[in-house]
């Protein structure tokens, strides 16, 4: 996949950190495991420790242009950031030993499920409060290191999970999706740090030593992602669109559907 096709992938990354809340895990993954397809079985655990660098980038960037008012939301969750970044380390580090199969599946299901979740359980596609002042109730502290965990073993970000919790405390989506860019930075880092110190994957290795990865991380993937990603992101913060709240709810779902898909045809 060359340059300029990762780059036009990076719009979309950029338009999904900031209309989802994404910082681009869920198109980065797929998207890096196609452009690393010659690294057969490497390709997932390089997608994911990818994933996590574009998703550092791209949420603190989305993040530093939030406004304030909107980033007050998260007050009184001091706790959570530092447990959500203990548990990316430990599913960081997992990552690294999972079968890539059982990798793939469960990012496969676990969005899967999560869609099904959203569609089936009240909450999501409509909320009882619409103004997005009312303290984030649905996610407390002892959540953040299984979410850290599960999201940095996959290469997601939490977004899948922090928004759905969100909404259902009463946010509007353009709140909630703002509001998971911050915790996503909190699950990225951790996991960034972790990929780097790792070793490349044999499968890479065998390849020679023309891969250009550092640890697991593709910084050719990344930097291309995030040169087609950032600007959008900056106009899109800027100057948002006017998405009535169930269409954008509703929008989040299909993506989350799409990406699944997307992965599971791409799978052996």
């Amino acid at each position: 996949m060359d340059m300029v096709t990762l780059m036009a992938i990076g719009l979309l990354t950029g338009a999904t950190t900031v209309l989802f809340g994404f910082g681009g895990g869920f198109v980065a993954v797929p998207v890096v495991v196609w452009a690393d397809a010659a690294l057969g079985t490497a390709a997932l655990p390089v997608a994911t420790a990818t994933s996590a660098l574009v998703m550092v980038v791209s949420a603190a960037f989305a993040t530093a242009v939030t406004p304030r008012p909107v980033l007050l939301a998260l007050r009184g969750s001091g706790a959570l950031l530092p447990l959500l970044a203990a548990g990316a380390c430990a599913g960081a580090y997992a990552s690294r030993f999972a079968p890539p199969a059982l990798a793939r599946w469960a990012f496969v299901a676990y969005i899967a499920l999560t869609a099904l979740d959203l569609l089936l359980r009240p909450g999501f596609l409509r909320t009882a409060s619409g103004t997005g002042t009312a303290p984030v109730r649905g996610l407390p502290a002892a959540a953040g290191a299984p979410i850290g965990a599960v999201a940095a073993f996959l290469g997601v970000g939490g977004s899948v999970m922090t928004v759905p919790a969100m909404r259902r405390a009463g946010h509007p989506m353009k709140v909630a999706t703002a509001l998971a860019n911050p915790l996503t930075l909190a699950v990225a880092l951790p996991a960034v740090a972790v990929s780097l110190a790792a070793s490349p994957p044999p499968a890479a290795l065998a390849t020679g030593p023309g891969t250009g990865l550092v640890g697991l991380v593709d910084p050719y993937a990344a930097g291309a992602l995030l040169l087609g990603a950032l600007p959008v992101i900056a106009v899109l913060r800027r100057r948002p669109p006017r998405i009535p709240d169930r269409l954008h709810a509703c929008a989040y779902l299909g993506l989350l559907a799409v990406v699944a898909l997307a992965m599971a045809l791409g799978a052996p």
